[in-house]
């Protein structure tokens, strides 16, 4: 499990530092889905298998295609940057890193230890999933259904405004001005004679 473990974890950080490092935003974008997938793989080492279904369905599979979509739709083309702007955004990027490098520090230097992520874990015959599933359908069977249903209204409203708010013609009513066959005009007769 071990050398799995450090498979995943080698994966994440080289792909982590390839969405940073790479200059395409697509190719970025699915390096981003690489890591993002080994992310997945270490929560199911970690046994925490909903959280790494939650992370491939979710992540790298809904937020990722609109990642790829926005990135493409806008066509992203090189941005003309002065000497200025370069040395600002290197000395941002390596003043955030060191403070990130001190709190890491800072962490690992104290003395700390883990302990158990809930009161009463499910037993190995249950399960993560289902016991996730039993408290989200009983406890929070509330919560999720209010979420459910403005889910369902965002949806409408979306719909409602992909079809515009302009008025519907009337039946039989021809948007050209030109009579509509088998609207009160025999075929092949024309007003105005």
């Amino acid at each position: 499990m071990i050398p799995l473990f450090l498979g995943f974890a080698a994966l994440l950080v080289t792909t982590s530092l390839l969405v940073v490092m790479h200059r395409n935003p697509v190719t970025s974008a699915l390096f981003l889905v690489l890591s993002l997938c080994s992310l997945a793989g270490i929560y199911l080492l970690l046994h925490a298998e909903f959280l790494g279904m939650v992370q491939i369905v979710v992540y790298a599979g809904a937020i990722m295609v609109l990642f790829l979509f926005v990135i493409m739709y806008l066509n992203l083309q090189h941005d003309v940057e002065t000497g200025v702007q370069i040395a600002l955004r290197r000395g941002i990027g390596w003043l955030a890193g060191a403070a990130l490098l001190l709190t890491g520090a800072t962490l690992l230097r104290r003395g700390w230890a883990l302990g158990p992520a809930l009161e009463g874990t499910p037993g190995a015959e249950e399960g993560n999933v289902a016991a996730i599933g039993r408290v989200l359908y009983s406890r929070y069977l509330f919560p999720f259904e209010i979420t459910s249903i403005v889910l369902l209204v965002a949806m409408i409203g979306v719909i409602v405004i992909a079809r515009g708010r302009g008025k519907a013609p009337a039946p039989g009513a021809s948007t050209t001005g030109a009579p509509v066959q088998g609207a009160g005009a025999p075929a092949g007769v024309t007003e105005g004679r």
